[in-house]
């Protein structure tokens, strides 16, 4: 029998929530410690998705329709309209070391509805969030793309058995690319998406990926992909494996296997993207070094610019162990919210230490697309603050470290909230459990925690927060209701 995840909404007619100011009203008694956790709700990790069509198992003996891993990315779509982005599949259960033990799993990304509504009396937590999935889209291309044969690897063909003319499906099998090209290559078929963004009028999404690296725009309603956009060649490289560490050994520029392309922001007038490079490039040190790199892209014309960003160092000067970038969300046109985490906690059988969203402000950042080398870049480099310790607040929330979840990947800014007569923004932040439902005996859900804050907790400085605008609907009732109630003209 296979589980859904829609949950009845009785909570509806509670909720209080119009497009054009997003608050919902909350007479809860409510301590001013901000940013502040004010809901958290999960959803369990063995449910399935709607690709029914994709249920077969997978070669590693998962159903090709787990829903997991759901804190990729997430993004906000108005109203209590939310999107949801698993990565390249469930590769977590060991099957194969030729190819990373990643699997034909098709990447794709899920609609929710998320309501928050004011809690009732005596709740820990002054708002409740209520999740549910609506719908599954998955991603393909119009033209063909480039599978592996598998042949020595011990597995058949990485093309999907779904494909058919005029819709070839992308993949997260490691082995789906072209070996005589580059890593830039757009027709490669394995895709490993880790952050989404909506454009402007609704209708489409900006997707991240690590393995080119990409940014690649896809028809929301489809899910097939219309424009790549060119990321500098010197982000690829030249010699691919399916297997990431033979990949790192055998290249000197470039992209680290498996920390890409992973985080993605979209100013609020939406005619700029920012993709955040997990780790540094070959070229400038790679994972011992201690600056990534944020590429700046213009929507219409995919100019790019590139900024050096400074990470933490969390570990000591003989052991260093730098930190690497999971999101970024923008808070206005040049100010952005950079997620920094390590890889403790629920998951990983460890303790949660660092989980941190810092403010940046690039508005005056060098470009640095001419320099290359950790020390070439670090007078470059943006400055930082630090906005949120997760890990702080979620402690003080009677979270412990080991129930914290270790990939806190989603960051998303959602609906404002009132709270005592005063405004508050959101942002959400979600988790990758890794497709699997139970981990070492605990339940391993994913996970949503919101937290509020105002401008005040902003950065002395800091122009404020500004809301996503999104087009309002057409008049002939396209399924882009939900962002407004007018007619083809912007809401501001």
């Amino acid at each position: 029998m296979h589980r859904r995840t829609f949950i009845a909404p009785p909570y509806l007619e509670r909720l209080v929530t119009s497009f054009a100011t997003c608050v919902v009203t909350c007479s809860a008694t409510f301590a001013h410690a901000d940013p502040t956790l004010i809901a958290n709700a999960t959803i369990d990790g063995h449910y399935e998705d709607f690709a029914d069509a994709t249920k077969a198992p997978l070669e590693n003996g998962v159903p090709g329709n787990r829903l997991g891993g759901m804190g990729s990315g997430i993004a906000y779509a108005g109203g209590d309209t939310f999107l949801a982005l698993p990565d390249r599949g469930p590769n977590a259960v060991p099957f194969d070391p030729a190819i990373d033990d990643t699997a034909s799993y098709i990447p794709r990304f899920h609609t929710l509805h998320m309501t928050l509504a004011p809690s009732d009396a005596g709740s820990t937590l002054p708002f409740t969030l209520t999740p549910f999935v609506v719908d599954t889209t998955l991603l393909s291309s119009a033209t063909p793309l480039v599978y592996g044969t598998g042949a020595g690897l011990g597995v058949g063909s990485g093309a999907p058995a779904l494909n058919k003319r005029g819709t070839y499906y992308f993949s997260g099998r490691s082995d789906n690319f072209d070996p005589s090209r580059s890593s830039s290559n757009p027709n490669n078929a394995r895709l490993d998406p880790e952050s989404i963004r909506v454009s402007f009028d609704g209708k489409a999404v900006f997707i991240s990926d690590e393995y080119g690296p990409y940014v690649y725009q896809f028809d929301r309603a489809s899910g097939k992909r219309v424009r790549a956009y060119r990321v500098p060649e010197k982000f690829a490289v030249p010699n691919q494996s399916p297997q990431g560490a033979v990949e790192i050994s055998g290249n000197t520029v470039g992209r680290i296997a498996n920390k890409g392309m992973e985080g993605l922001a979209i100013t609020p007038d939406g005619r700029t993207l920012y993709g955040a490079m997990q780790s540094p490039l070959e070229q400038d040190g790679g994972t011992d070094a201690g600056y990534t790199r944020i590429l700046r892209i213009d929507v219409v014309t995919g100019l790019v610019k590139e900024i050096a960003y400074p990470l933490t160092n969390i570990g000591s000067a003989s052991k260093p162990k730098y930190g690497t970038v999971s999101d970024i969300v923008a808070i206005n046109d040049t100010e952005l919210l950079v997620d920094e985490r390590d890889g403790k906690g629920l998951g990983d059988g460890s303790n949660a230490a660092e989980k941190v969203a810092y403010h940046i402000d690039v508005s005056k950042a060098a470009d640095v697309g001419s320099v290359a080398g950790a020390a070439n870049l670090a007078p470059l480099a943006v400055a930082k603050t630090q906005f949120l310790d997760i890990v702080a607040v979620l402690t003080a929330n009677g979270f412990t470290t080991d129930n914290i979840p270790a990939k806190l990947e989603g960051f998303a800014f959602g609906p404002d909230v009132e709270i005592d007569g005063v405004t508050k923004h959101t942002l959400f932040v979600a988790n990758d459990n890794d497709f699997l439902g139970t981990v070492g005996g605990k339940p391993n859900p994913s996970q949503y925690f919101v937290f509020a804050f105002d401008d005040g907790d902003l950065p002395a400085g800091s122009r404020g927060f500004e809301a996503q605008r999104f087009l309002k609907r057409d008049c002939d009732g396209s399924p882009w209701k939900s962002f407004g109630d007018g007619c083809d003209d912007p809401q501001h």
